[in-house]
């Protein structure tokens, strides 16, 4: 039965390009996971877009000497572009800088306003002296209170993982110059996160298929709640619906608050452009619905905690209850997938480092799916992980051009060559109905995985069919088959056979390979989908324009499932899958991101 299946991507601030470690959180794997959905038969709607509120949009600007309207229109397109060119297959890749943005944001919050869930509150907020703009808490840099770690952030500690106030920090510094704050008295407001204690731990507990470093941290968050600012004093971002705060000019809402709000709002927006407005409550309302949220570690307490606690309140489900929202009842999370951190010579990929690679740089040299295949494969799924050039190298080189694209071409290239179509297989043996049993039974296998988020598992075993199918025709030596050619024909049959299935089970990893085999093993047509961008025309009340990334993946043809290859389809010579690369870039790495030496 098909089921409406959510995936919310984690939004990606738009002060800057993409680089690697970035997709490897939120990007890779929630495109693997949503085409896989949509190919065992499930409607998808996976939607994000740019963040681009908040001081540190700002400061950058400040820093580029240009707006922050320009700065975001700016790097929202470099972005959409990275994302296009890894073929990450949005429904709706849109922006927080939007009415409908503006406007989901206000009506959610009016629902946690009338529930009881905000309140205001004098607080201390950090001032730049040389500027007097606030100081957001993620620029702000000290020693953390609780484990003594140097370099703890103003919100949280990435040593510990507590959630901090920037004024308890020890000998706290602005990371924009060094300075030190000053800390002054403001109003602000605040969401009342105790008052989901007991609902949130509730909820928590009925998450136990969670990967267990998400659920562990979520639940000891859970256990000490406090209240969080949710407005900040800057002129840039949502403004807050209350008398004597909407015309403020300098009180705006929290980036984080109306950045997690973006999933709903990028799901109304997507529902308005596809002429069906409430579309998207298939997704949002319906309690068969699941949904997953795909990010980095560094990104878990906003989504296991903040946003199902904004959820709750919305639905009058918090501690104190309440009456449904204009949305109506809003489904929780079923999953946040997390990823760790892909690291660089073990250091966290950090663009003012230095320690930083690119996206389309990468894409420009080396293409997508050389790039989606090492994060599904070695990435940091579980734990940390270290990207060096020579692993990019001998991935791409042993298992993409040895083991998959020489598979992909001798089966091909001999079907071609002798028979100039698929051949039709007349003389078969154990040893074919063998490896096409152990063909077919991959499909659970792999699937299994993917339906559980476990993509270098999945990944895993995908290739080994492939290991398999190259043993096999060593073994058959089908070349060697001239006075035999039923039991030749036989033989390559069977290998082109698995090479389909195996390309269907590699669909989801490497999307613009597949295309590539498809057309190869003479199928035409669009297998896999790619994503576009459109525009989508000036936005009312702020005035602005802006484009989207959607795709029609409605009418791709690959489906989870082993189909018989057509005998007498034509073939004609393949041309190579993965071109392979230098062994010395192992050593040296591309010149726009060399490898350090004498560090």
């Amino acid at each position: 039965m098909s089921i409406p299946v959510l995936t919310a991507v984690a939004w990606p601030y738009a002060n800057g390009p993409r680089h690697i470690g970035h997709v490897s959180g939120f990007g890779v794997p929630s495109d693997v996971f949503s085409r896989y959905q949509r190919m065992v038969g499930n409607r998808v709607l996976m939607v994000s877009g740019t963040d681009e509120h908040g001081t540190p949009i700002q400061v950058q600007a400040d820093a580029e000497g240009t707006t922050p309207r320009e700065l975001v229109d700016r790097y929202s397109r470099v972005i959409q572009d990275d994302l296009v060119g890894l073929g990450l297959s949005y429904d709706l890749f849109t922006r927080t800088s939007t009415d409908n943005h503006h406007r989901v944001t206000q009506d959610l919050f009016t629902a946690l306003w009338t529930n009881g869930y905000v309140r205001t509150e004098k607080t201390l907020g950090a001032i730049s002296p040389s500027t007097g703009r606030t100081l957001p808490d993620r620029y702000i840099e000290g020693t953390c209170p609780i484990c003594g770690y140097p370099s703890a952030r103003g919100d949280q500690c990435d040593n510990c993982g507590n959630q901090l106030d920037p004024a308890d920090l020890i000998n706290p510094r602005s990371r924009i110059n060094g300075e030190t704050p000053q800390f002054v008295e403001t109003e602000h407001l605040l969401f009342d996160l105790p008052a989901f204690s007991k609902s949130l731990a509730s909820w928590l507990d009925t998450r136990t298929h969670w990967r267990p470093n998400v659920l562990n941290f979520s639940r000891r968050l859970a256990d000490d709640l406090k209240p969080r600012a949710i407005s900040r004093d800057l002129d840039w971002g949502v403004r807050i619906p209350l008398d004597g705060w909407h015309d403020a000019p300098m009180k705006r809402f929290y980036v984080w608050f109306d950045a997690v709000i973006g999933y709903l709002s990028a799901s109304v927006e997507w529902a308005q452009r596809t002429g069906q407005p409430d579309a998207w409550k298939q997704w949002w309302c319906d309690p068969d619905a699941q949904a997953y949220y795909f990010m980095g570690k560094d990104n878990i307490t906003f989504h296991s905690v903040m946003w199902p606690a904004i959820l709750l309140g919305h639905n009058g489900e918090g501690d104190r209850g309440g009456e449904v929202g204009s949305f109506g009842h809003l489904n929780l999370p079923t999953e946040v997938v997390s990823s760790e951190f892909l690291t660089m010579s073990g250091s966290k990929f950090s663009t003012s480092r230095g320690t930083v690679i690119y996206v389309g740089d990468f894409l420009r040299e080396f293409g997508p799916d050389a790039l989606r295949y090492f994060i599904s494969v070695a990435g940091p799924e579980n734990q940390d992980t270290d990207f060096t050039w020579d692993e990019f190298v001998r991935r791409t080189n042993f298992e993409l051009a040895n083991e998959w694209g020489n598979l992909v071409n001798r089966s091909v290239s001999m079907a071609a060559k002798n028979v100039g179509a698929v051949p039709e297989p007349t003389s078969p043996d154990p040893a074919d109905e063998a490896l096409l049993a152990q063909s077919r039974a991959t499909f659970e296998t792999v699937g299994g995985h993917l339906a559980r988020s476990r993509f270098k598992q999945a990944i895993t075993e995908a290739m080994r069919i492939v290991g398999e199918a190259n043993a096999y025709l060593s073994h058959q030596e089908p070349w060697k088959r001239k006075d035999d050619p039923a039991r030749r024909d036989t033989i390559l049959h069977t290998a082109l056979q698995v090479v389909q299935d195996a390309n269907t089970l590699l669909t989801p990893f490497l999307p613009h390979a597949a295309q590539k085999v498809h057309e190869a093993l003479g199928g035409t047509g669009v297998w896999a989908e790619q994503p576009h961008r459109e525009d989508a025309g000036t936005s009312g009340e702020l005035g602005t324009s802006h484009s989207v990334l959607t795709g029609d993946y409605a009418h791709e043809q690959a489906r989870w499932e082993s189909t018989p290859i057509p005998v007498g389809r034509p073939l004609s010579r393949p041309t190579p899958l993965f071109a392979k690369l230098d062994p010395s870039l192992g050593e040296t790495g591309p010149s726009w991101a060399p490898i350090q030496t004498g560090e």
